[in-house]
Parts: C-alpha cells; sequence; structure tokens
C-alpha cells in the first residue's frame, strides 16, 4: 500500500506542485481548503477536475490552520505518512498591513499543526515551510548557521514557526524538518508576487492591454528558483534517516531591474518603457539581499537546481504570453510548467 501524505495550504503554487510529484510517486494525498463562497482550486484542476477521469488518490478537506481541535481530528481519521505545512499567510508586503492576521496564521498556525500531531499521537513526519525571509537584515550569503534579521511580520512569524518546529523535534522527539527556502517561481506564482506581476504584465503590455507597470524597489537582490525543483527537495528532506534544517536555493542572485531587463526582453520589449516607481510598493523595512548556500542540501539530500533566475523570467513570460493569447482567442491552453 503506498504512503499518504498531508498538505496545508495544497491550492497555492507550492502546494500543487507538491500534490502532483507525491501522486506521480504513488501516494494518496490529502488537502486542505479553507472553507469559502468561491472555489480556490484552479492549480488542482488538472488532477483534481481533469480533462480526463479526476484522481481519486487527491482528496480535499475542509479544515484551517486557525482550529486546531479540527485538525486534531483530521489527524487521527487519516492518520498521514508525511505532513507538509505549506499553508501561510505569505506575502511579505500585505503582511506590514495585517500583522496580527499574518502572526496568527503563519506562526500560530504552524503550532497549533505541531501541537495536533502530539496531542493526536499520529506517528507521522512533518515538513514545515520556512523561509529566507527570516534572514532579512543578515548579509548575505545565508545559510543553516547564519543568524536570523527578520524585516518584515511575515518573517517574525516563520522565525516562530522554525523554532517551533525544532522545540517539538526536541521536546517530543517528532520527525519535524525547517526547509528554508529561498524565492521560488513559476508560472503558478500568485498575480500580486512581484515576478508574476512582472511576467503577466509583459504580456498585457505586449498584447496592448496595459500601458504601464508599477513597481517599487528595483534593486533587491533575490536568488529565484524554480518551484517544481523546490518541492523535490521538501520531498527528500522527510525521506532522511534523521530530521534536520535545510536551506534550498540557487546561490545565484539578480536584482529586481534585471528579472525586468529578461523577461520584456523575451517578448522583444524595453522595460523602461513601461515601468514606472510607486511608493506604494516599498516596504516599511527592506530586505535588501537574500542569496541562499544550499551546499548542505546538495549534500546530504542529493538535490541540486537546475534552473536559473533568467531561464524562469522567460519560461514565465512565455507561460503568460500563451495563457492571455489563448484567453483572447477564446481557444484552451493549459500551463503544466
Amino acid at each position: 500500500m503506498g504512503k499518504s501524505a498531508l498538505i496545508t495550504g495544497i491550492t497555492g503554487q507550492d502546494g500543487s506542485y507538491l500534490a502532483e510529484l507525491l501522486l506521480g510517486k504513488g501516494y494518496t494525498v490529502h488537502g486542505l481548503l479553507r472553507r469559502s463562497s468561491s472555489f480556490n482550486t484552479e492549480r488542482l484542476d488538472r488532477i483534481y477536475q481533469g480533462p480526463q477521469e479526476p484522481d481519486r488518490r487527491l482528496v480535499l478537506h475542509h479544515a484551517d490552520l486557525s482550529d486546531g481541535v479540527a485538525l486534531v481530528n483530521l489527524l487521527r481519521d487519516l492518520r498521514p505518512d508525511e505532513v507538509y505545512n505549506l499553508g501561510a499567510q505569505s506575502h511579505v508586503r500585505v503582511s506590514f498591513d495585517a500583522p496580527l492576521y499574518t502572526g496568527d496564521v503563519t506562526g500560530m498556525g504552524a503550532l497549533r499543526l505541531l501541537e495536533a500531531i502530539r496531542a493526536s499521537g499520529v506517528d507521522t513526519r512533518i515538513y514545515q515551510a520556512s523561509s529566507s525571509e527570516m534572514f532579512g537584515a543578515t548579509p548575505p550569503p545565508q545559510n543553516e548557521r547564519t543568524p536570523f534579521h527578520p524585516r518584515s511580520p511575515y518573517g517574525c512569524a516563520k522565525v516562530f514557526g522554525y523554532w517551533a518546529t525544532i522545540n517539538y523535534r526536541e521536546a517530543y522527539d517528532l520527525f519535524a524538518v525547517n526547509g528554508i527556502l529561498f524565492n521560488h517561481e513559476s508560472p503558478r506564482r500568485g498575480e500580486t508576487f512581484v515576478t508574476r506581476k512582472i511576467t503577466r504584465a509583459v504580456a498585457r503590455i505586449r498584447a496592448g492591454l496595459q500601458d504601464r507597470l508599477y513597481l517599487g524597489n528595483l534593486d533587491a537582490v533575490r536568488d529565484w528558483g524554480y518551484a517544481p525543483e523546490y518541492v523535490e527537495a521538501m520531498w527528500r528532506m522527510l525521506q532522511r534517516d534523521v530530521p534536520d534544517d535545510y536551506v534550498v536555493a540557487t546561490g545565484e542572485a539578480g536584482t529586481v531591474r534585471q528579472f525586468l531587463e529578461v523577461a520584456f526582453s523575451a517578448a522583444g520589449l524595453d522595460w523602461a518603457e513601461y515601468v514606472r516607481f510607486d511608493p506604494k510598493y516599498e516596504r516599511p523595512s527592506e530586505v535588501d539581499a537574500l542569496i541562499g548556500d544550499a551546499s548542505k542540501a546538495e549534500s546530504l539530500l542529493g538535490w541540486k537546481p537546475e534552473v536559473r533566475w533568467a531561464e524562469l523570467a522567460r519560461i514565465m513570460v512565455d507561460a503568460d504570453v500563451s495563457k492571455l493569447d489563448a484567453e483572447l482567442t477564446g481557444t484552451a491552453v493549459r500551463i503544466d510548467r
């Protein structure tokens, strides 16, 4: 009988890619779905509703990281072999506007899930999605030994979740790991995140539907990787004999300005003609540079990134151009990447 996994945040970018990866490995995959008046499962449509028969090994459950009792009951019912906590309010800029909500869902949500595992007595392994934003103002390169200096409510909440995971590992002997993932993107990235905001704007400007793109700090340095590769690292962390914490990154950095240049040139456009600065997109406290050192993941997990940020920008532009062209012509298109 194959393994089973529970994924919080399954409707997000990482959750959808991870679900596909695990299904491909023979898992039964359970996902948490927040109760809402509208559906938010489009990233899962390929496998959940599908053009052919839906995959019956993917099951969605209405539950929330704010409800500890529901988490205990669900874990007792499902008894999953693995748990992946990808659920969060994950937009850094938004966390300044909604700090309490971010702290509750992103920080306390992780603790509720850990406590639910302990209280339910289920023998499982848990992956906690930690973030490079925990490093914040600490100069790069950043690795597993780099001290944290978060610069946003989101970063602070992730630090709380990180240490809660280690505490439960040490106090209750849980197989609990932290994946400290640096920025990772794809055509499934949310449209309010800067990379997808850029590539979507490229497609719309190319089609004559948009005149300008407004952004904040163009000099921020980030280490961008490809999300489908990063979920492979998550899975590998839970296959080890001993729980540990790992940085996942490419080690190659680029600025937002450089990402702009590559993305617009992929569509034959000059970014400088269309991009304008808007101070409302700046953070109250900025993170200047995040560049990861993933040598531990390469050594112990056998994981190495293949796609670097310039190729990633072109992948995302191609996907957004194809998607918009299909919408304008009324033809069907499926973005699998």
